[in-house]
This record gives C-alpha cells, sequence and structure tokens, in this order.
C-alpha cells in the first residue's frame, strides 16, 4: 500500500490532528518536505481540518469522559493545536449542559466520600477530584460549597 493510500485512510478513519498525521507520516518512513507536502494534499482534499478536528476532540472529551474545559485545553496544547481552534472547539461545549455535568460528577464524588466524617477533608478530595477532571476553580468550589451546606 503506498503512503498516500494509507495517509488517506488513517484520516478517514477518525479526525486527526497535523501533530498525528505529521508522526504517522514519520512512521510511515516519509522525511522533510515530503511530509509538509503530504499534510498539504490532506488538507486540501477535506480530509485533515484542525478546527474539526478541536471540535470533534471536545465534544468526544467532555461528552464520554466528562472531562472540563481545562483538561481539554491542555491535551489539545499537548496536540499543538492552535489557541484559535481551540477557542472554537470549546464553543461545541455548552454551558449550561456543561454546570449539569459538573454538579452529577461532583454528586457522585460526594457519594463515594459519605465515609468520610471530616468536612474540610472531605471538600479537599471534592475539590482535587473536580481539578483532576479538568474543571475550572471558582466554579468547582461554589458548586461544592453549596452541595455541602444543603441538607441531606
Amino acid at each position: 500500500m503506498d503512503i498516500l493510500a494509507s495517509i488517506t485512510h488513517y484520516c478517514k478513519y477518525q479526525e486527526r490532528c497535523h501533530s498525528e498525521v505529521r508522526d504517522k507520516l514519520f512512521e510511515l518512513g516519509c522525511r522533510g518536505a515530503e511530509v509538509d507536502e503530504r499534510i498539504a494534499d490532506m488538507i486540501a482534499g477535506g480530509f485533515l481540518n484542525e478546527e474539526r478536528y478541536a471540535r470533534a476532540y471536545a465534544r468526544g472529551k467532555f461528552r464520554m469522559k466528562q472531562w472540563g474545559r481545562v483538561k481539554i485545553t491542555q491535551q489539545l496544547r499537548l496536540k499543538k493545536v492552535s489557541d484559535y481552534c481551540i477557542k472554537k472547539g470549546l464553543t461545541e461545549i455548552d454551558a449550561e449542559e456543561y454546570e449539569n455535568v459538573i454538579v452529577k460528577v461532583l454528586d457522585k464524588k460526594l457519594t463515594e466520600l459519605k465515609s468520610e466524617k471530616n468536612i474540610v477533608a472531605r471538600k479537599g478530595k471534592m475539590y482535587r477530584y473536580a481539578i483532576q477532571k479538568g474543571y475550572e476553580s471558582e466554579i468547582s468550589l461554589s458548586i461544592i460549597n453549596e452541595m455541602i451546606r444543603r441538607p441531606k
């Protein structure tokens, strides 16, 4: 199978970012200018679109893994996606749905921590969990404080 057919199949299978395609081309034996030429061919053919990739990535990670905006942004930056495309990708996350998911995630964590009697320790564990999932600290803290205050 030739390189063009391989990379076309690779891009058709799922959305890819430029760095993933570049790595795959190096893996297939391409070097230097040939890599840039192949990437340009994929862009021209509509197989490679970084904005489309960022939108799909943000939508998928939020819905499937319930990641927050911070973690999605960090992961896209690791994949060398431009800030413009990251910003466009994050528009796929509805603000109301985002807050509902944070509440659901933290509520689940709160039920896991029922055996923790110390309220400060419970809040700390919930906060660290929210940060690890990629949610903003201000939003997480306000939701955690509201959850701890409400009657059981």
